[in-house]
C-alpha cells in the first residue's frame, strides 16, 4: 500500500509538472513538537480496564524533496521523511491476584513505543500577496509502526493519513515554514493472543527550514 501511494503521488506530481515551471530539488531541516493522546483497552479475564495517556515528544529530523515552482509562485511538491519520529513511548508493571488460575494472572512489566516511518507528503505552496509568503496545504501518508513488550501479544503496524496547513516564506531558494499536521485517528489491536486495543489521536507542529538546487 505504501508503494502504490508513493506511485499515485509520483504520478500526480508529474501531471501538474506538464505545465511551463521550474523544477527544483532540496532538502530540510524540521524541528518540531507531536502530541498524542489515546486510551487502551484491556480485554483479559484479569482485566478489562481502560487506560489513558497524552504524550508530547521534540523531535528533530529532515526531510529531501522535489518541486514545481510556476512563474507565478505556486508551487507543487513531494517529500519525504527518511527518519523515524517517535510519538509516545511508555511503561507499567502491573499486579492482579484476582486470578483463578496462577498462569491467567494480569501481571508484569509492559512497555510499548511508536514511531511515524516513512512519512511522503504531498503539498502546495499558494502565493499571498508579496515579499514571498504563502499559505501551505498538503497531505500526509506515513505508517506507524509499534514495538511492545506485552503480556504473549503485540500490536501490529498500520497506515494512516492526515493533512497538513501552514505558512511560509521563500527567499531566493531558501524557505522558511510553521505548519500543523493533523492525523486521523490511530485504532490497534492485538494479535498472537489478548484482546487489548489501542484508540489514539496524534497531531505535530513543525518548523521547517528548506533549501532547493
Amino acid at each position: 500500500m505504501k508503494k502504490l501511494n508513493i506511485l499515485v503521488a509520483t504520478l500526480m506530481f508529474t501531471f501538474f509538472t506538464s505545465v511551463k515551471a521550474e523544477i527544483q530539488f532540496g532538502f530540510a531541516l524540521i524541528a518540531g513538537q507531536t502530541s498524542v493522546s489515546g486510551t487502551e483497552t484491556e480485554g483479559t479475564a484479569a482485566d478489562t480496564s481502560d487506560r489513558s495517556a497524552s504524550f508530547d515528544e521534540l523531535f528533530l529530523g529532515g526531510d529531501i524533496f522535489v518541486e514545481m515552482v510556476q512563474d507565478s509562485g505556486l508551487t507543487y511538491g513531494l517529500s519525504y521523511v527518511p527518519l523515524d519520529i517517535e510519538i509516545g513511548d511508555g511503561k507499567r508493571t502491573d499486579s492482579s491476584s484476582g486470578a483463578d488460575v496462577a498462569s491467567e494472572a494480569d501481571t508484569g512489566t509492559r512497555s510499548a513505543s511508536a514511531d511515524l516511518e516513512d512519512l511522503v507528503t504531498i503539498y502546495a505552496n499558494i502565493p499571498l500577496g508579496g515579499n514571498g509568503f504563502y499559505g501551505l496545504a498538503g497531505y500526509h501518508m506515513v505508517t506507524v509502526s509499534t514495538s511492545e513488550s506485552l503480556n504473549e501479544s503485540t500490536y501490529g503496524n498500520k497506515q494512516i493519513y492526515g493533512y497538513q496547513l501552514g505558512i511560509g516564506q521563500r527567499s531566493g531558494n531558501v524557505k522558511f515554514e510553521l505548519a500543523y499536521s493533523d492525523f486521523e485517528d490511530i485504532s490497534l489491536s492485538t494479535s498472537n493472543g489478548g484482546n487489548n486495543s489501542i484508540n489514539a489521536d496524534a497531531d505535530a507542529v513543525t518548523f521547517r527550514m528548506s533549501y532547493a538546487f
